[in-house]
């Protein structure tokens, strides 16, 4: 039977997955229509993969699953500490992003391809980064990590409850998930497919 933090990484990276490639689907039709994108819509995106994935999922996987393998095996040491290194890293990586998309809101057109290149990158970066979690870290985890291990992290990873993923959403989130959830289109929200219409001029 796969553990329960198995699972609930693979959903987180899913709901992450979906809401970083949402981003270029959105950056991608307001090129193609001349318009700009709704700006409160992709901060509120970036927000939630700030707060969820960066502060809470990131934080689990480095100080518990990943330090649970390094003291039961040798194997894959170093792609552990490559990969620690690429969550010190998000932090910097987000900021850099949410800089670059204020800079597009308030400088218009001449900002748009630098948003683009940077969202571009730090997508590309993210999927890469969790396909290999996914590929080498799981099932080297569940190769290695006994029942108490397993106990110990279920009951950590339970705690996360990313409302992306089916849970209910903290109060204190409400708004932000509703905010998502309405204005971005599928696969992860209920908005329409064009979004803000505004011109680019």
């Amino acid at each position: 039977m796969t553990p329960a933090t198995i699972r609930i990484i693979r959903d987180e990276h899913a709901a992450l997955a979906a809401m970083l490639r949402s981003i270029l689907l959105l950056l991608e039709q307001h090129r193609r229509d001349a318009t700009l994108p709704d700006f409160a819509a992709l901060r509120a995106m970036l927000f939630y993969v700030d707060e969820f994935p960066e502060q809470r999922h990131h934080k689990k996987e480095t100080e518990l699953l990943f330090a649970k393998l390094r003291a039961k095996t040798p194997l894959s040491r170093e792609l552990l500490d490559r990969l620690d290194e690429e969550h010190g890293q998000g932090e910097r990586r987000i900021r850099e992003l949410e800089h670059a998309l204020l800079g597009f809101e308030m400088m218009g057109e001449a900002r748009r391809a630098a948003f683009e290149a940077a969202a571009e990158r730090y997508v590309d970066f993210y999927l890469a980064h969790m396909a290999v979690e996914e590929r080498e870290i799981l099932p080297l985890a569940e190769r290695v990590l006994d029942a108490r291990d397993w106990a110990e992290l279920d009951a950590a990873f339970g705690e996360n409850r990313d409302p992306l993923t089916g849970h209910p959403p903290d109060d204190v989130y409400r708004a932000l998930y509703t905010r998502i959830v309405n204005t971005v289109p599928a696969p992860i929200g209920l908005g329409p497919a064009g979004g803000n219409r505004n011109r680019a001029d």
